[in-house]
């Protein structure tokens, strides 16, 4: 049912048990499984084709479409809708740069709503147990906070401050400590973000070096 790419779960730890086990790849093992459900759940409840869901001229893409189409409209004048197109996994994306500033808006937005409570409540339904987003959200009363595919990562704070980044070559090791960075400028306490300040550089698993953020 699910129309996400098989894969082997994100996390290490999980992906060696998977493998020992002798598990094939799976849609429901990989990352962006969660997102996909909650896309055929909407179906269900609607009364949509499953089926069909990830094509742009579903029901589902359209809402979407109209409801990410939102920020753009009242932020830059116009209907930003028709620039929008859907990805491959069923996203719908737009140029690198909108996406990054469209994704801060949105995560501000959501920060007072029903999605946002059920994210602070179980924050490790969003990231897992052991990713630094689960760690933030914990960290930090009432923030939320997403990490994404390409070293992308947004964050929003109980007052409506957020904050959005994208790595440009797509590489996770300092997508965290950006973040930090960025939070440490808006005020955050180092006690709740210093496990952010840097990312270790690991040779034959033992640390020699580290990611650190400079200029800030």
């Amino acid at each position: 049912m699910l129309r996400n790419t098989p894969d082997l779960p994100f996390d290490r730890v999980e992906r060696r048990a998977w493998v020992r086990a002798g598990r094939e790849p799976s849609s429901v093992a990989q990352n962006c499984s969660g997102k996909h459900a909650g896309m055929v759940t909407t179906c269900v409840r609607a009364g949509w084709d499953v089926g069909t869901y990830l094509h742009v001229d579903h029901p589902l893409q359209q809402a979407m479409a109209s409801t990410l189409g939102e920020p753009g409209r009242r932020a830059g004048g116009g209907d930003r809708r028709r620039r929008l197109r859907c990805a491959g996994d069923g996203r719908l994306a737009d140029r690198p740069g909108a996406v990054v500033r469209r994704a801060g808006r949105r995560r501000r937005r959501v920060a007072w709503g029903r999605v946002a409570q059920a994210v602070r409540a179980h924050p490790e339904f969003v990231a897992g147990t052991r990713r630094d987003a689960t760690r933030l959200m914990r960290q930090v009363p009432g923030a939320i906070a997403k990490d994404g595919a390409e070293a992308v990562y947004a964050a929003a704070l109980p007052d409506g401050r957020a904050v959005a980044l994208k790595i440009a070559d797509g590489g996770d090791r300092a997508r965290p400590v950006v973040m930090g960075a960025a939070l440490r400028v808006l005020g955050l306490p180092q006690q709740q973000i210093g496990f952010l300040e840097e990312s270790p550089v690991l040779g034959h698993g033992a640390p020699v070096g580290a990611v650190r953020a400079i200029g800030f």
